[in-house]
C-alpha cells in the first residue's frame, strides 16, 4: 500500500515506553523548499538506538509525535530550488547525522528522531546535503542498513591495513559489517559468538577464527593464543564494560579498541592500570559523517559487499519488525520495506 493523492502514511511515537505508543498516522506529503529534496522512502532499518528511544531511555529528549528510525533509502521524486547534488529518479540514502558532512567530531550534530522526524514514513523532505548516492549494486532494502551500523563499523576500523588482525564481537549489525569490511581491507578476523550455528555463519562471512564466549568465558586469553601471544591490532568493542576486560586482554601494544556500544550492559568496571599498561588507544566511535558514508559506499561497490539481512517486514507490519528486533535473536539487519 502506498500514499494516495497528497496524503502519505507515517509512523509516529505518540508515547514512549512500548510499542503501543507507535501509531500509524496520515500526513500531507511535504514539498521541498530551497535546497531540499523529496524522497519516496523505499526501505528503512532498525538499530539498537531505536529500542532505547522506544523505551524512553534515550539521553536526548524525543518530542511526542516524532517519526522514528535513523536509516532510510529511497528515490528522489522532486527537488527544490538550488539543488544540484541530485535529480528526480536518483537512488539515495541518508547520512546518520544530517548536518555532519566531514572532518573531526567536535560538536554534537543534529539527529533524526530527537531533532528531526526519522525515516519510518512513505515520503520525506530533507536537505540535499544530508543524502548520499546509494551504492549501485544494492537493493533499497540492503542500502537502508548502511547509515548507522555500516558507517559505525567503517569508523571503528579506520586505519586498519592489510595484514592487521581485527577482533569482532557477536552477530549484531555493526559486528557483521566489521567482519565484511575488515576482510575487504585484507585483515585477519577473529570473531566471538555464542553458538556453533552462528560460528559457522561467521566463518561463511569470512571470519578466520571464531571463539565461543559461552564455552570460553576467558575468551580474551584464547584470542591472544590465536595470535601467537601478540594480540590483535583492532577491537570493535560493542559489549561495553562487561566485555571490555576481556577485550583489553586481546589488544596488542599500540593497538586500538574502538568503543562502539554497551550491548552487554553499562554496568561493570575495569582496572585502570590494566588499561594503562596495554598502551592501547581507546577511541569512542560516534557513527560517522556523510563523507564516511560516501567512502563506505565506494568501498562496498568496489568489493561487491552486500549487507547481511536477517529479515524484511512490510510497512504495514512494522510493529512486528520492531518486536522481532527487540527479541535480539538475530543474524543481520531487520529491514522495513515501504
Amino acid at each position: 500500500m502506498t500514499a494516495h493523492g497528497s496524503k502519505m502514511r507515517a509512523y509516529q511515537l505518540d508515547k514512549l515506553g512500548g510499542l503501543e505508543g507507535l501509531v500509524l498516522a496520515e500526513r500531507d506529503i511535504p514539498s521541498p523548499g530551497t535546497g531540499g529534496v523529496l524522497v519516496r522512502v523505499r526501505a528503512s532499518s532498525l538499530n539498537f538506538r531505536d529500542l532505547i528511544i522506544l523505551s524512553g531511555g534515550y539521553p536526548a529528549p524525543v518530542p511526542s509525535g516524532r517519526v522514528p528510525l535513523s536509516d532510510g533509502a529511497g528515490e528522489v521524486v522532486a527537488v527544490g530550488a538550488g539543488v544540484t547534488r541530485f535529480k528526480p529518479g536518483d537512488r539515495v540514502i541518508n547520512a546518520f547525522f544530517p548536518n555532519w558532512f566531514g572532518g573531526a567530531f567536535n560538536a554534537m550534530p543534529e539527529q533524526y528522531v530527537s531533532d528531526h522526524d526519522g525515516w519510518l514514513t512513505e515520503y520525506k523532505v530533507v536537505s540535499a546535503e544530508a543524502l548520499a548516492a546509494m551504492p549501485k549494486h544494492l537493493t533499497f532494502e540492503e542500502a537502508a542498513t548502511l547509515p548507522c551500523a555500516a558507517v559505525t563499523a567503517w569508523s571503528a576500523l579506520s586505519g586498519v591495513r592489510t595484514g592487521d588482525t581485527v577482533l569482532t564481537q557477536g552477530t549484531g549489525g555493526v559486528s557483521l559489517f566489521a567482519v565484511q569490511l575488515a576482510k575487504a581491507f585484507g585483515a585477519r578476523v577473529i570473531a566471538t559468538t555464542s553458538t556453533p550455528e552462528k560460528a559457522q555463519r561467521l566463518r561463511d562471512l569470512g571470519a578466520d577464527e571464531v571463539v565461543d564466549y559461552r564455552a570460553t568465558p576467558d575468551w580474551g586469553d584464547r584470542v591472544r593464543e590465536l595470535t601467537g601471544g601478540r594480540g590483535v591490532d583492532r577491537v570493535v568493542e560493542v559489549g561495553g564494560p562487561d566485555t571490555l576486560t576481556q577485550s583489553v586482554k586481546t589488544i596488542a601494544y599500540g593497538g586500538q579498541i574502538s568503543l562502539v556500544g554497551v550491548l552487554a550492559g553499562a554496568e561493570g568496571g575495569i582496572d585502570f592500570m590494566t588499561m594503562f599498561m596495554s598502551l592501547a588507544t581507546f577511541k569512542p566511535i560516534v557513527v560517522g559523517s556523510r563523507r564516511d558514508l560516501e567512502d563506505l559506499g565506494r568501498t562496498l561497490e568496489q568489493h561487491e559487499v552486500r549487507p547481511v539481512i536477517d529479515s524484511v517486514f512490510s510497512f504495514d507490519d512494522a510493529k512486528a519488525g520492531w518486536s522481532h528486533f527487540a527479541d535480539r535473536q538475530l543474524f543481520g539487519k531487520v529491514v522495513i520495506r515501504h
